[in-house]
């Protein structure tokens, strides 16, 4: 899952709210980092809540000259990565999503009609054009 996105469900809150999840971003190699609590971000490829249901694929190596190489996407992980050890969880507006957000943003990249990113924007990109990894994916995302 190399240059992903990722989202994982938050059962039983997704099951009654589909767009409410965790996110982690995927390195170069496909390996997952997500902010998993108060200065603490998982960067050995398990998300905090399991594996990921959904991808989004960012397109960057088939983008314009003017996006980030694999080499640059990997080091803007790691800064936001460090960033994100040193903040406390704030499950409305310091989460797992902001992290994500300031990964793209450190890159920086424009995909999906998008150049500054967020966690609004990460959770509606994610809900609107995230791919189910599997068909028990589907539900075990909506119970």
């Amino acid at each position: 899952l190399s240059f992903t996105i990722l989202w994982s469900p938050l059962p039983p809150i997704t099951w009654l709210i589909p767009f409410i999840g965790h996110t982690g971003i995927g390195d170069s190699r496909g390996i997952a980092s997500d902010f998993q609590g108060p200065y603490f971000v998982g960067d050995q490829g398990r998300m905090a809540f399991g594996p990921p249901t959904r991808a989004l694929t960012i397109p960057i190596l088939s983008s314009p000259s003017s996006m980030p190489s694999a080499e640059r996407w990997d080091e803007a992980i790691e800064e936001s990565n460090q960033v994100y050890r040193g903040r406390m969880h704030n499950i409305c507006c310091d989460n797992c999503h902001s992290h994500v957000a300031n990964a793209l943003n450190r890159m920086p990249i424009e995909a999906y009609g998008i150049s500054k990113w967020d966690m609004v924007k990460i959770a509606t990109l994610m809900f609107f054009r995230g791919r189910f990894l599997s068909t028990s994916a589907i539900f075990y995302q909506f119970g």
